[in-house]
């Protein structure tokens, strides 16, 4: 395994505990305790991010995960009992400050950024909390438990051996330190190799030996490592002191000891190469006798049991996104090159039976491996909707609102790259009704005949190909008029029109709004929110806003399942082909140019279901020189895109496909053609281009 791919694995492994151990500790505020489960599972989290930050030689992490791992050990004995209800709040508190620190070094390692040195203030919390849950003499205790070899190692002095230990000992090496690492921290083997390759910063090669000798090579010597310990051996008593630090700075090392080679023992040079070659063979012979014996006939459940979690276990497996989308890039060639080969110019004319029949099975598997690539890439939207419970807590406490956060549809799944690019939109807008919506006191709430609690809805649910995500507050509500206002200062807005409440909603989206008076930690309602617009819309999506005075606010964003396949009406105008999106489509129909309205800049409408829409003709939109200039000669598109709607002019339909997004070249999207209404293209089965169209865009235009 790769450094690379050892840093891959603990950074996954880093933002899974982390997000867990998030939901556990906003359970258990709730709930105002820790559970013995609790207790149990944080000391476990704790003990395997202090097991993999340091063997990843991230000692800050380290460090501050095994004195939480301490704390906990403390709380495990000693029950949530010794802490009274007052310091619980303290508690959770310091939990989620570490919580905090951990994403802070997390994210400095993904940025290739150097890692904190400077600890103390964190230590100086946990220590603290530590000493008002545990007496001196508990701490003495736990402190003399823990560094037991470190009082040797400065008295000079070394203990007796225990018998098992004494067999290991060397000889022609007769200073030795024996090493227990802590209990379940795995991979004993790598474990035990790092820390060799630590003593050689101190002392060479020939100055020490270690035992078992094979641990680099031979996985099983895990097994001997967790049974027996670790075996460092030394020339020299003063050898052994220089590499003592190697062993004290280890995180995973939870005892060592050190002893002397004693002939007295009963052991000769000769004795000791020769057990030591026997207790090698033996390493791995031993472990399947040992696994067999520990599933004797009582704990045959047991072992049923755990050979089901095996099974299990190995039926996931983590794939990298990266290959993931490279998967796709070949689904999707084989789609086009599919679609190529069936509806080839050469076919038309031609009866083939046996052709036809396997075109058609070829296109059913096609489209079997195309929902197969696509359901690998599918993620619920629960682990972004899960963050947001952090938000709410430590924004209710900030700013003194007590609000509650409800989830409704988290395991709706979409297209991991969506969700990604979602996630600091929808926090952004919870942020916003935390601070903005949801009234500033109880005694506000309660005067407007509502809960003095605030209540924030985080709602998600799929709709055709589209997911509908809705934050919903239960807030104030937008004023129109103070927001009016502000847009008019600021000149986005003209003091001559009459602007009605859907306008008024729409200045929140626009760049550098703002309805906050001051600066503050976090931002108001409309601030950013032109960036939530063009986050979503960068993904196909849609940003709608809808308000009600003194009955809150509502946020809808509509954002494609995927972006890779959408499902595309196929039109004509001149010699030229456009997709548009079908989730866009209302309606489409003909009408002849009695239909046509003009208005007095000569802009073109018509009527639909009482209500009238612009005309957009593609041909004049895109400069076009062919294609059909009378009503009667084309087709009507009734399309939309949120709250926006139009009519888009085109010759014909062609039908409707399913096609391949496929991005633009960046030398042309320096010509802003995305703004323009021009999202992608795609390659048609004849090989000739279509290019796929944005509504929202053709509509800003």
């Amino acid at each position: 395994m790769s450094m690379n791919d050892m840093l891959e694995a603990y950074l996954f492994e880093m933002h899974s505990l982390l997000e867990q151990l998030d939901d556990l500790v906003l359970a258990a505020e709730q709930a105002h305790t820790f559970s013995q489960d609790d207790v149990n599972e944080i000391f476990r989290i704790m003990h395997t991010i202090k097991g993999s930050s340091a063997m990843m030689e991230f000692n800050s992490l380290m460090t501050i995960a095994h004195r939480i791992e301490d704390l906990f050990f403390v709380i495990r004995e000693k029950t949530m009992d010794a802490i009274p209800e007052e310091q619980r709040p303290e508690l959770f508190d310091l939990i989620f400050q570490s919580i905090d620190f951990f994403r802070e070094e997390i994210g400095r390692v993904e940025s290739n950024e150097p890692l904190t040195t400077n600890i103390d203030t964190y230590m100086d919390k946990i220590n603290s909390f530590a000493n008002k849950i545990s007496g001196d003499d508990d701490n003495d205790d736990n402190a003399g438990a823990e560094s037991s070899g470190e009082d040797n190692a400065q008295s000079g002095t070394a203990d007796e051996p225990d018998a098992d230990a004494a067999q290991y000992a060397s000889a022609d090496f007769p200073y030795t330190i024996h090493v227990l690492f802590d209990e379940g921290v795995g991979m004993e083997n790598l474990r035990a190799m790092m820390l060799v390759n630590s003593a050689r910063d101190f002392c060479e090669d020939a100055q020490f030996d270690f035992y078992p000798p094979d641990v680099q090579l031979n996985p099983d010597t895990a097994n001997f490592i967790v049974e027996h310990g670790f075996f460092l051996r030394f020339k020299t008593p003063q050898d052994r002191e220089e590499a003592l630090p190697a062993v004290r700075d280890n995180g995973a090392v939870n005892h060592y000891q050190m002893f002397d080679y004693n002939p007295a023992a009963g052991q000769s040079a000769g004795e000791d190469t020769q057990n030591q070659s026997a207790a090698a063979s033996q390493t791995s012979d031993a472990a399947a006798p040992e696994n067999a014996a520990n599933a004797a006939p009582g704990n045959a459940a047991n072992a049923a049991q755990q050979a089901k979690q095996a099974h299990v276990k190995e039926s996931l497996i983590s794939v990298g996104l990266g290959k993931l989308d490279a998967l796709m890039a070949v689904v999707s060639e084989i789609v086009i090159t599919e679609a190529q080969v069936t509806a080839s110019p050469d076919l038309r004319g031609l009866k083939l039976d046996n052709f036809t029949k396997a075109a058609r099975q070829l296109r059913s598997l096609t489209d079997n491996l195309q929902d197969v690539a696509m359901s690998l890439r599918m993620v619920p939207v629960s682990g972004t909707f899960q963050k947001m419970k952090r938000i709410v807590r430590d924004m209710s406490r900030k700013l003194d609102k007590e609000a509650n956060l409800v989830l409704i549809g988290e395991d709706t799944e979409v297209d991991k790259t969506i969700v990604d690019t979602i996630s600091d939109p929808i926090m952004h807008i919870v942020r916003n009704s935390m601070d903005h919506g949801i009234e500033s006191s109880k005694a506000e709430r309660i005067a407007a005949g509502k809960d003095p609690a605030g209540k924030i809805t985080l709602a998600a649910r799929t709709a055709g190909s589209e997911i509908i995500i809705e934050i919903i507050d239960d807030g104030a509500g937008v004023d129109d008029q103070a927001v009016l206002n502000k847009a008019l200062r600021q000149g986005l807005a003209q003091p001559d029109v009459e602007y009605s409440h859907k306008d008024i909603l729409n200045f929140l989206l626009m760049p550098g709004f703002s309805t906050n008076t001051e600066v503050t930690e976090y931002s108001g309602r409309g601030v950013g929110m032109d960036v939530v617009k063009s986050n979503v819309e960068s993904v196909g999506g849609t940003v709608v806003i809808t308000s009600e005075r003194g009955k809150g606010m509502t946020t809808t964003l509509k954002i494609p399942l995927t972006m890779a396949i959408l499902d595309g009406m196929e039109v004509s105008v001149g010699k030229s082909i456009f997709t548009v999106p079908i989730s866009n489509i209302r309606q489409i129909f003909k009408a002849s140019d009695m239909h046509i309205i003009q208005d007095a800049t000569h802009g073109e409408m018509i009527k639909i279901v009482d209500n009238f829409y612009s005309i957009v003709r593609a041909k004049d939109f895109f400069r076009i020189e062919t294609g059909a200039d009378s009503f009667d000669n084309g087709v009507l598109l009734w399309v939309e895109s949120g709250d926006n709607s139009f009519c888009l002019f085109v010759d014909a339909l062609i039908g409707e496909q399913q096609v391949v997004v496929k991005p633009l070249p960046d030398y042309i999207n320096n010509f802003g053609i995305k703004n323009y209404g021009i999202s992608g293209c795609t390659i048609l089965g004849d090989g000739s281009i279509s290019i796929i169209l944005n509504v929202a865009d053709i509509y800003q235009q």
